[in-house]
């Protein structure tokens, strides 16, 4: 019997209309809660998660689903349900909370509090009944109701000791440089915690965090270090293998439960395949090394494939359930091999991908063994060609050949469900990829992705007023958006104009800068608030500055300040950057592993950094050769800007008036190379370009 829909049916959100049919009375946030708990003297009951969250999906069906349990919830609580990602502003308080009254986090996120928004009971999933002296939905609720009504003195002791620990939080502020000692102490300490064996850093479970390894890749460019690109390659040649690695339909599962990269969480974020198809396009360029190439051609083209929409943005991600299982849609029995691809070739198979009769595949719930399997490889291609005497090439076209029928019986099964909702945020991650790699690899179906996507948001995730709006889905934008969704499209718009030098996604940047620093920025203290001025007034306005599963909007807005520096010759733009570095010095001090991104984009501050201006005709051969120059090369420190001749009012020189002496030197595409606010003498060859790039 299906229950009677609450009022989340009417919402837009994935993760809400999941709940829509659960007894629980639930509500979206907003007054219309608040107001019922005030007036009838409940405390909230606040349940944070996301689509594609497995405990969420475990947590629904033990209690939310649950009758008796619903009916008490009902009884003592105002229910509210919230996206984390339509919502981060919401999940990034109240994770705050929870991380100080229990040391930890996650979703599903479990927060009690006032009708005044005020947090006094924090925790993430919690079990239908207590076990393993984990307390329970069915003991926690009369819990909460009898010190609620019973012990409200030491509830407003509790209320009283998390403001004044959110107050210090949100006062961060720093007096302190940043200088070279700080990259240093970072990549002695990734040096420190770093998985010889199998790659990544520390114990399990294991994130791929992508942008350690992009700021292991400059740390290795501006010292000479071999271990730190060692740290890298390792890194992404293990989890390539590895089972996070979806080895029939391509992309990266979300985290592997196990130290070796086998067993994973099977869900796949729209913002892992961004950020590490990035670092594998910049690992191709840090060592020319095709495979690396090839891995990032095949995560972005499964998000062509599976996470693009018809209008060009792209969805957020896909579940790791299906049918209520969590994994089922990318597990094998041996069985099943063999009937599809004949005994001969699914053997061949099998040893390759380690897939067993009696499977490889434990559940992390149970801990048992089933007779499922996932393929990973042990070791590379290279030696199993070698061990079968035949060509590395030969030996990939048959797998890959095997692979896509497995593919294509795979497409045949009930799918994970996919959060087809857009974000700014993320879509500006995948907007920045795609256009590196197109630019790298000279693939135009990546640009033209690329530009298809930013025009989708400036288009329809645009308010009238030209501020950015967060979610977009079944026709409709909403929400005002947060500073990660100014920083990510931001970066994503500067990558775009370096691969397509069309300025009108440069404007675009421009434009989006000044909102953000006129509606973001602390005055007071230096550095970026997460939500605007004219946002939603919640407990506190926070300022994140850790690079968490996606890097700090403060990180990538302070690359964003200084390339905008460099375009624009505007040093004002320098200047904000180097405030806002100030600003969270000490936070970096404390935890330099933990500011991978900003300490990436301190390396760019840092220097040498370079202005490149190429002037001549866009599709000239000897233009061409230039850019091919550029793109192959890994030089993240720099800026790329072209000069049309051929035009009589190149709009360059609009943007960046310092183009409008830089001609063709005798009618040939010329280079003009600056390092570090010092110019060399332009010239027409692209070799001298890239000797004064490469010069020490």
């Amino acid at each position: 019997m299906i229950n009677k829909a609450n009022r989340l049916i009417h919402e837009k959100s994935p993760y809400l209309l999941q709940h829509a049919y659960n007894p629980v009375d639930w509500f979206p946030w907003g007054a219309v809660a608040f107001e019922k708990a005030k007036r009838e003297n409940k405390p909230v009951f606040l349940s944070i998660g996301y689509s594609t969250c497995h405990w969420c999906h475990v947590m629904e069906r033990e209690s939310f689903e649950d009758k008796e349990i619903a009916e008490k919830m009902n009884e003592i609580f105002v229910s509210i349900k919230v996206d984390s990602e339509e919502r981060p502003d919401i999940d990034n308080i109240y994770m705050k909370v929870c991380q100080l009254m229990t040391g930890s986090g996650g979703w599903p996120l479990t927060v009690i509090m006032t009708p005044d928004k005020e947090p006094f009971f924090a925790g993430t999933y919690f079990p239908n009944a207590s076990r393993f002296g984990k307390i329970g939905m069915r003991e926690l609720i009369p819990w909460i109701d009898n010190i609620w009504s019973k012990q409200p003195d030491e509830i407003e002791k509790t209320i009283i000791q998390i403001n004044s620990a959110l107050e210090k939080m949100s006062n961060i502020s720093s007096k302190t440089n940043l200088n070279e000692a700080a990259l240093n102490e970072a990549y002695e300490k990734f040096a420190r915690s770093f998985d010889e064996n199998y790659g990544g850093f520390g114990g399990t479970p294991k994130f791929p965090i992508p942008h350690n390894l992009l700021f292991l890749l400059r740390y290795y460019l501006r010292s000479g270090e071999p271990e730190a690109l060692s740290m890298v390659e390792t890194t992404l040649k293990k989890m390539r293998n590895g089972g996070i690695y979806d080895h029939i339909g391509s992309g990266f599962h979300r985290y592997s439960t196990d130290q070796k990269w086998v067993l994973p969480h099977f869900e796949k974020m729209l913002y892992d395949q961004a950020l590490l198809s990035m670092v594998y396009t910049e690992t191709y360029q840090a060592t020319g090394n095709k495979e690396y190439k090839t891995i990032a051609e095949d995560i972005l083209d499964y998000v062509l494939r599976d996470l693009t929409s018809t209008n060009g943005g792209f969805f957020s991600a896909e579940d790791a359930d299906s049918e209520g299982i969590e994994g089922k849609f990318y597990v094998w029995k041996k069985d099943e091999i063999i009937f599809h691809l004949g005994r001969e070739d699914a053997e061949m198979i099998s040893s390759i991908f380690n897939i067993k009769e009696e499977g490889n595949f434990f559940e992390e719930a149970s801990g048992e063994k089933t007779s499922e399997n996932i393929f990973y490889l042990e070791k590379p291609l290279s030696e199993f060609a070698e061990d079968l005497s035949i060509p590395l090439s030969s030996l990939e076209k048959k797998i890959k050949d095997l692979l896509n029928k497995l593919f294509e019986i795979r497409k045949q099964r009930v799918h994970p469900l996919k959060d087809d909702k857009i974000l700014t945020d993320w879509n500006g991650l995948m907007i920045a990829a795609l256009a590196k790699a197109a630019r790298v690899f000279d693939c135009e179906r990546y640009s033209n992705a690329a530009q298809k996507a930013a025009n989708f948001i400036t288009s329809y995730m645009t308010a009238d007023d030209g501020k950015l709006l967060h979610r977009f889905r079944e026709k409709e934008a909403s929400q005002s958006a947060f500073l990660d969704d100014y920083a990510f499209f931001i970066w994503g718009l500067i990558e775009l104009y370096e691969t397509t030098f069309n300025v009108h996604f440069l404007d675009n940047a421009i434009q989006f800068n000044e909102i953000m620093l006129e509606h973001f920025w602390d005055e007071k203290n230096g550095g970026f608030f997460f939500t605007p001025d004219f946002g939603e007034k919640l407990i506190f306005r926070d300022k994140e500055t850790y690079d968490g599963a996606i890097p700090s909007g403060n990180s990538v807005a302070l690359l964003n300040l200084l390339k905008l520096a460099k375009i624009t010759g505007k040093t004002e733009l320098e200047e904000k950057a180097e405030l806002l570095s100030i600003a969270f010095a000490e936070n970096v001090k404390k935890a330099e592993t933990a500011h991978s991104m900003m300490l990436t984009s301190f390396d760019f501050a840092l220097g040498p950094s370079f202005e490149v201006v190429v002037a001549g005709i866009q599709d000239a051969e000897d233009t061409k050769a230039f850019l091919k120059n550029l793109n192959l090369k890994f030089i993240p420190n720099k800026i790329v800007l072209f000069k049309p001749t051929n035009e009589k009012f190149p709009e360059i020189t609009r943007i960046a008036e310092f183009t409008k002496e830089h001609k063709a030197i005798e009618n040939k595409t010329t280079a003009y190379v600056c390092k570090n606010h010092v110019c060399s003498l332009p010239t027409n060859d692209p070799l001298k370009m890239m000797e004064m790039l490469f010069k020490k």
